[in-house]
């Protein structure tokens, strides 16, 4: 199973990825960066699922555990948001969404790189 939720955090990354810098690149939020931020966050929820499940008796009252929920809790909102935002066709919001994006993904990366360097190092 380890392998099945190493391959769903990384297809986050790219989804997620390409739906922020895709959004950030094109200066305007889009239907389909909307799809590409809910795959990632699907990917992100499927894999992080798989690792708990992986981890023996693991808790999420650490550094990683608590920054990966903060994480998957701010995807969830910035979809949300996004599907909001697109809904009300508000052409200022949809210019100005990017700046959010940036902020949710970095966010998103530290879990992300610690969850490479805790596992690593395990």
């Amino acid at each position: 199973m380890l392998i099945y939720a190493i391959i769903s955090i990384t297809l986050a990354l790219v989804f997620y990825t390409i739906g922020v810098w895709g959004e950030k690149i094109q200066g305007q939020l889009k239907t389909w960066h909307l799809v590409v931020f809910y795959i990632g966050l699907v990917c992100d929820t499927s894999g992080t699922i798989m690792m708990s499940k992986i981890s023996s008796g693991g808790s999420f009252l650490n550094f990683h555990g608590m920054t990966g929920m903060l994480a998957i809790v701010l995807m969830m909102l910035h979809a949300v948001w996004a599907t909001v935002v697109l809904v009300k066709g508000d052409e200022k919001a949809k210019v100005n969404f990017h700046k959010l994006s940036l902020i949710v993904w970095l966010i998103w990366l530290i879990p992300f790189i610690s969850g490479a360097i805790f596992g690593v190092s395990i």
